[in-house]
């Protein structure tokens, strides 16, 4: 009885225990079709042991979507909860529980791996490279993700889910108020996950500094992998701070250490400035790579170069460099003093200026081009806009005095909502629908792409624009109900229409992708979109090499030119092709960390103990191994590039 008592939920309810049930049968599905069409071999094989990059993006862009839909469900219980005055769909438990879990999802376990599927899948090709620089450590970074999120998601089945928000605050997080393990989740799957963050930063910068194509200097960039170069950078300097701030939370929880707590010298605030030194940076390493997106897709479409290159590389150097000087506006209300508000009050300021630079490249971009309105383009078009409301109303939680007022209501929710779902939600729909082509084939259908567009970006107003107002009003942020007499809930009533909006939106886009798939054209050639970059130069979708023969780069828009200009990019004949073998030491180890991280949850100490070593046993099989990889041999080559219609 112990034993269960152990993992059971703190506070079950019917909705949790359907779930319990649906993973059960999801489980059983999933074996048992394996077992009947006899693909165990072919997923060990072709994915769970790959290093492939493309194919790690696939998986990172299927981890993405599923978490979107994870966190989407929580964010519909959450407005429905909210719909209507002293509702009792959620207890406050189950709520907390619901904001905290929808938090994390949502910008740790969707936004973070929709980034890195796009990066793994169109960097290196890019930049004219057949792989990255560590493709092994590659696949681990995507199993240490993918460990850590499903370790997190089981937390509602399985002890109980963290219930101290997304930032988990000291002492809430502690022992006293949280009494549950819930946060011990919290500590370690967003941990695990992390080093394989890390991991991926360290591997990009790598890839982007070494595996370059002949000719092509850092100024000869696209500006895709130029964001992706940047927020690498960032990930590299902020993630070992959240490292450090986890190790410690995690120590306070377990071990009865005192680095958070508010006695015996422990100091509650050490974690809300470790968290949002990593934070705010976090916050870049999502839009950055966003703006990159939209910086190829404006260019594409308007048909002409992007104006102001150099200036487009400056501002992100600079917003990089900034986003780690601003991270105390988010705790102005938390007695630091008013020298020290001033001081960050003016660097959240000076923040917006590189990021309206930027604004006004793709403005002048778009000045006299021949626009094409695709989706991408669409999405992008959408974007400038409503980022436009969430950064202004960034700047105006940035004033430190006037952020006593906003602060800690549903006008903050609403300003990060601004920023995130047309800065980051948009570029990632842009770029999915923009590379969708050159990752399988076939293109989305347009017309339900467009419609999707509308739909999101209409619900997105109708979800958000409402809680500015009821933020001003004085509704407070992480309050589960509220009564009829604030007058809150009409404005609460249209934001739950506005997130069934969204809900309808991304149902259009699964049915466009399943659409897509019975009946979308596959004899589209490498490059639908009349494209710029030399990614769209190999074909579609890409061989295993990514390139025939090492393209030979004389511009920052080398297809464009080789097309317009008849620059020659691909010289000389095939040669065998060097390539990584497969392997299953990645997935094992992270397996294996995934078990470690169960039983330090639930201070199962001896299988701790026994899973550390084993992470030990699989480092040192990699450092005995000996594994020169493998060649692709020229005949090989032509029978692939006579296949897919020759190289261009």
């Amino acid at each position: 009885m112990e034993f269960f008592e152990r993992f059971a939920i703190p506070h079950p309810s019917a909705p949790i225990y359907a779930s319990m049930v649906a993973i059960a049968l999801t489980i059983v599905a999933i074996i048992a079709g394996l077992t009947y069409f006899k693909k165990w071999g072919y997923l060990w094989r072709e994915w769970l042991t790959t290093v492939d990059h493309k194919r790690i993006g696939i998986m990172y862009l299927i981890s993405a979507l599923l978490m979107l839909f994870r966190g989407g469900v929580d964010a519909l219980m959450m407005r429905a909860q909210l719909a209507v005055p002293d509702n009792k769909l959620l207890d406050a438990q189950h709520y907390n529980e619901v904001f905290t879990t929808h938090g994390v999802v949502m910008i740790i376990f969707m936004a973070m791996p929709f980034i890195m599927a796009l990066m793994n899948f169109v960097v290196p090709l890019q930049i004219g490279a057949r792989d990255v620089a560590f493709p092994r450590l590659n696949a681990l970074s995507f199993w240490l993700f993918f460990m850590g999120a499903m370790l997190f998601n089981i937390s509602f089945v399985v002890g109980g889910s963290p219930d101290a928000g997304w930032t988990s605050y000291f002492p809430l997080a502690g022992n006293e108020f949280s009494t549950s393990v819930g946060s011990n989740y919290y500590m370690i799957a967003i941990q695990i996950a992390g080093l394989g963050t890390l991991m991926t930063g360290i591997n990009f910068i790598t890839t982007i500094f070494k595996m370059r194509a002949p000719g092509m200097t850092l100024m000869k960039m696209p500006m895709f992998t130029w964001s992706a170069l940047i927020t690498n950078a960032i990930i590299v300097f902020a993630f070992p701070v959240l490292t450090v701030a986890l190790a410690m939370g995690t120590m306070d929880r377990l071990f009865g250490t005192h680095f958070f707590t508010t006695n015996n010298g422990g100091m509650d605030m050490l974690w809300a400035n470790l968290f949002w030194v990593w934070g705010h940076p976090e916050v870049y390493i999502l839009i950055l790579p966003a703006f990159g997106i939209y910086s190829e897709v404006i260019s594409t479409f308007a048909r002409r170069n992007l104006y102001g290159y150099k200036s487009m590389v400056v501002s992100m150097v600079l917003i990089s460099f900034m986003s780690f000087l601003v991270w105390v506006h988010h705790f102005f209300t938390m007695g630091q003093g008013a020298l020290t508000n001033s001081i960050f009050s003016i660097t959240t300021m000076a923040i917006a200026v590189p990021t309206g630079i930027k604004i006004f490249n793709w403005l002048f971009t778009l000045y006299k081009g021949k626009i094409e309105i695709t989706t991408p383009m669409l999405y992008a078009l959408l974007f400038i806009p409503l980022f436009t409301i969430g950064g202004v109303t960034g700047v105006m939680l940035g004033m430190s005095a006037a952020d006593y007022q906003y602060h800690n209501t549903m006008f903050l929710v609403a300003h990060f909502h601004m920023v995130i779902i047309p800065g980051v939600v948009f570029a990632m729909l842009a770029g999915l629908t923009y590379w969708w082509p050159k990752m399988f084939g076939f293109m989305l259908n347009e017309r339900l792409g467009k419609l999707a567009a509308w739909v999101i970006g209409i619900s997105t107003l109708v979800a958000f624009m409402p809680m500015f107002f009821s933020g001003l009003d004085g509704q407070a942020r992480r309050m589960y109900t509220y009564s009829a007499s604030t007058g809150f809930g009409p404005l609460n009533m249209i934001s739950f229409v506005g997130a069934i909006g969204l809900a309808v939106g991304f149902a259009i886009i699964v049915y466009n992708v399943y659409y897509s798939v019975r009946y979308a054209s596959r004899d589209i050639g490498a490059d639908p979109w009349n494209a710029r970059t030399l990614e769209w130069a190999t074909h579609s979708p890409v061989p295993e090499y990514n390139f025939a023969i090492v393209p030979h780069v004389k511009s920052a828009e080398a297809l464009w030119d080789a097309k317009k200009k008849r620059h020659i990019l691909f010289q000389g004949d095939y040669e065998k092709i060097h390539m990584p073998n497969n392997s299953g030491v990645p997935f094992i180890m992270s397996s294996i960390f995934f078990v470690w991280g169960f039983a330090m949850i639930f201070s199962m100490w001896a299988v701790a103990i026994i899973a550390t070593i084993g992470i030990f046993a699989c480092m040192a099989h990699r450092s005995v191994e000996i594994d020169h990889g493998r060649y692709i041999s020229v005949r090989k080559i032509e029978e692939t590039e006579t296949k897919l219609r020759g190289a261009k």
